[in-house]
């Protein structure tokens, strides 16, 4: 049954991807917005149809999905990264004796975090979201280069903001199915793979 609800929402959605009548939208990246990110064949993802009802709405809302891609890659990374048990050396909190490697992997995680270590989490985000790389900043170009490297050739620079978004598309979709899975397994990534069950609907002992 849910093969089938996934089936069907996944057959409903790409009838969504049609290119748009809006007018093209330009940043300070000097690029066209529109084009970054429809892909072919697909084209324009605009299921809800804004591109024409709220075309003003337009940058706010590719800022959003640009930095939420951002934010996704990172997660990804991390998720890779802790489930293979890489952690930093030392303690987390001195003071409950609490060490790096002691925190669990997987969403579980969190919850070892000391209440002062979450707010300082919070804290940085507030200094990333208001000052640092601020979200007002709509282009989202904070002046860093591509890896320390400023890029001057519109094209390169358009097909570079292209993959990133698609590979921030593709890391919002990583990281949302590592962590419905892991719910619904009651596995980790690292512990699915070991186990061979690389599928939810299976019974934990094989792909299906």
């Amino acid at each position: 049954m849910m093969k089938l609800i996934l089936t069907a929402a996944l057959a409903g959605s790409a009838a969504a991807f049609a290119p748009s009548s809006v007018n093209r939208a330009k940043t300070s990246l000097n690029v066209n917005e529109l084009e970054l990110g429809a892909t072919a064949p697909l084209g324009v993802y605009d299921p809800l149809g804004w591109l024409d009802s709220e075309p003003e709405s337009f940058e706010r809302r590719r800022a959003v999905e640009r930095k939420h891609g951002r934010i996704a890659m990172a997660a990804v990374v991390g998720v890779i990264v802790h489930n293979n048990h890489i952690t930093f050396d030392g303690y987390l909190s001195p003071s409950q004796q609490l060490k790096f490697a002691d925190v669990p992997i997987g969403v579980d995680g969190i919850r070892a975090i000391p209440t002062a270590g979450l707010l300082q989490i919070l804290f940085f985000f507030a200094l990333v979201e208001l000052a640092w790389l601020p979200a007002s900043q709509y282009d989202g170009d904070y002046g860093v280069g591509w890896f320390g490297e400023n890029i001057e050739d519109p094209e390169e620079k358009a097909r570079k903001l292209n993959v990133e978004l698609n590979n921030g598309r593709a890391a919002m979709m990583g990281i949302m199915g590592n962590m419905v899975v892991e719910v619904i397994t009651g596995q980790t990534m690292f512990e699915q793979y070991s186990a061979g069950h690389i599928s939810p609907f299976g019974d934990g002992q094989g792909v299906f």
